[in-house]
């Protein structure tokens, strides 16, 4: 099972029956966009409890196209990186 943002914003508004659904959807989308601004600046965003998120350089190299087999050169980059907190970790480890 995956959840969506949609699916997200309607598990919270069953929870939360005395929000209003737009207010419960506006703040999901403004955390959202306001955790996607933080990583486009290059800044950590830290959720106790949760856990973590920020970048991780990857150098360039040199790929393959799967369909043609043809070397592909893959420039630099940045690429978003989520480290669970000890709480989270420990709570899906109790689950499994």
């Amino acid at each position: 099972m995956s959840i969506n943002k949609k699916d997200l914003i309607e598990i919270i508004s069953k929870e939360q029956d005395q929000l209003p659904y737009k207010d419960i959807e506006l703040s999901v989308k403004t955390i959202i966009t306001s955790m996607t601004k933080s990583l486009m600046k290059g800044e950590r965003i830290e959720i106790r409890g949760f856990g973590s998120f920020g970048l991780r350089y990857r150098k360039a190299r040199i790929g393959r196209n799967p369909k043609s087999g043809q070397s592909v050169e893959i420039e630099e980059r940045y690429v978003p990186h989520f480290k669970p907190g000890k709480s989270l970790r420990e709570r899906v480890k109790q689950k499994l």
